[in-house]
């Protein structure tokens, strides 16, 4: 493994993150709502997930996916359920006023973050394919200790980052304004992107 492999990784890992999904429209989400710790917490779960995604696809998950279709239909299944049931409270939830300096828990803003993250399966197939690209074989436990490693960092940086930006007054105060609008959008999102996952092969 080279530092151009590992470059070429992150260029790829930079277009995914960007990528309109569950994973950045629900740290876009909780940074104007619930600010810019609720924001980083939730770039924490979601980071970490996807870096034991690309862990797994190292490991050869896919072919546990491939041998097994139902593994990777329960984890799809309840992917969608958790989408859905966050798309359905974002919605009734849009009217609702925002109490000055009401915040989501970080801890409870992570685990979202987590369990968003852990019900896309896809995240493993798609891993393993850009993994089979870019990296040569045999890689040392070492080598795969690095690529996951900077997996996880650059998830982090960028949703720290993202979070910073849109937890700022301005942006709250943008955010409260036209929440119900912004809530029922992201629901819609949200939703169509659970229904997305469901009907995908």
């Amino acid at each position: 493994m080279t530092a151009l492999d590992l470059l070429a990784f992150n260029a790829v890992l930079a277009a995914a993150i960007l990528s309109p999904g569950p994973a950045l429209l629900f740290a876009l989400r909780t940074a104007l709502a619930d600010g810019r710790g609720a924001g980083i917490a939730a770039g924490l779960g979601l980071g970490l997930v996807a870096a034991l995604w690309t862990l797994a696809a190292l490991l050869g998950l896919e072919t546990l996916f491939v041998l097994f279709p139902w593994a990777y239909a329960a984890l799809k299944f309840a992917g969608v359920a958790y989408l859905i049931y966050i798309a359905w409270n974002t919605w009734r939830a849009a009217h609702q006023p925002v109490a000055e300096g009401a915040r989501k828990p970080r801890g409870r803003a992570f685990m979202d973050g987590v369990l968003i993250n852990l019900g896309n399966p896809k995240s493993v197939l798609f891993a393993a394919s850009v993994l089979v690209v870019i990296f040569p074989k045999g890689l040392s436990s070492l080598e795969v200790a690095i690529i996951v490693g900077n997996h996880m960092v650059v998830e982090w940086a960028f949703y720290a980052g993202f979070a910073t930006l849109l937890s700022g007054a301005q942006a709250r105060r943008a955010y409260l304004g036209a929440k119900p609008w912004i809530d029922r959008a992201a629901a819609l999102l949200m939703g169509a992107l659970g229904l997305k996952l469901l009907l995908s092969r």
